[in-house]
């Protein structure tokens, strides 16, 4: 190595063109060069030519991927619209139906699968010695808004009884209204237990199924937590034909009739307004960034 940093410096002192340390070596020891291989100096341009390229791509995927936000909003928006249409048209065809004329009852349960909530009028008469209390329950009042609670909310039960209708020949179960807890033991209530045939007007009801986090129907106890109307009609030996009573079937010391719960939640106009807005707000700030900038920026 020291033979050839001299020549180095010898050919230096010549004005030749000095080589790599590596290349005088091999020059001095007669070893070949590799085939292929030449030496070339690293300039460091290339790094430097490639940086404003791979950011160039780099904005260009920010660019269309954060345009998904405003787009998506706007999708949202546009589908809570149609759901809005869709609900406004239910809640017109239920209101229809809660406020038409009763019709006589139908002694085909296929029948009624098209008639919830449908008035309907029988006539008969109750079996109090077989009631059976969906519980627990809270009132509605009717003197307010149908499906409202009542300003004093008082936690009680529906008595639900077996009723015998003349004309059709069969058994249904009537949901006679709310009485409070104290009041769930037919004993307590004996001037209220109506005797002897009568005119009902009352709401189809149809089965309904468990939802999350409601116990259990417990038939042992006669404590019903949902409408299972198959069960409940096994153990009150009736039809699997259910009624909610209306208002004016209320009597003196009577469970509270009109406890029909009609209420359909309707918040679409509240999506509209949000999945819009955002959309307005990110498609600004988009515009706002890839559109308005100035020019090296």
């Amino acid at each position: 190595m020291a033979a050839a940093w001299w020549l180095g410096q010898v050919l230096r002192a010549a004005g030749a063109r000095p080589a790599s340390a590596g290349a005088v070596c091999r020059s001095v020891l007669a070893v070949p060069p590799r085939a292929g291989l030449t030496w070339k100096p690293n300039r460091g341009g290339s790094s430097t030519a490639e940086a404003p390229a791979t950011k160039v791509e780099d904005d260009s995927f920010l660019q269309w991927f954060l345009l998904l936000i405003p787009v998506t909003a706007f999708g949202l928006g546009t589908w809570q619209v149609q759901r809005r249409k869709w609900k406004l048209k239910l809640i017109a065809d239920l209101e229809s139906r809660v406020t038409a004329e009763p019709i006589p009852l139908p002694a085909d349960p296929m029948e009624l699968r098209n008639l919830e909530y449908r008035p309907v009028q029988v006539r008969g008469h109750f079996d109090h010695s077989k009631e059976l209390y969906m519980m627990p329950r809270t009132m509605v009042d009717p003197a307010r808004e149908a499906g409202q609670l009542s300003s004093s909310v008082r936690s009680g039960a529906y008595v639900v009884t077996p009723f015998h209708c003349t004309d059709l020949g069969i058994i249904i179960l009537v949901n006679r209204g709310f009485v409070p807890r104290k009041k769930v033991n037919p004993n307590t209530r004996q001037k209220g237990q109506i005797e002897g045939e009568v005119d009902l007007v009352g709401t189809v009801r149809l089965t309904e199924t468990r939802k999350p986090f409601v116990p259990e129907n417990n038939p042992e106890r006669n404590h019903w937590h949902y409408r299972d109307l198959e069960a409940m009609a096994k153990f009150a030996g009736t039809d699997p034909i259910f009624i909610d009573a209306d208002f004016k079937s209320t009597v003196p010391g009577g469970p509270i009739g009109g406890q029909t719960r009609v209420t359909l939640r309707n918040e679409h106009m509240q999506y509209i307004l949000t999945w819009y807005g955002l959309c307005a707000a990110t498609s600004y700030l988009w515009i706002k960034k890839f559109l308005r900038r100035t020019p090296g920026t």
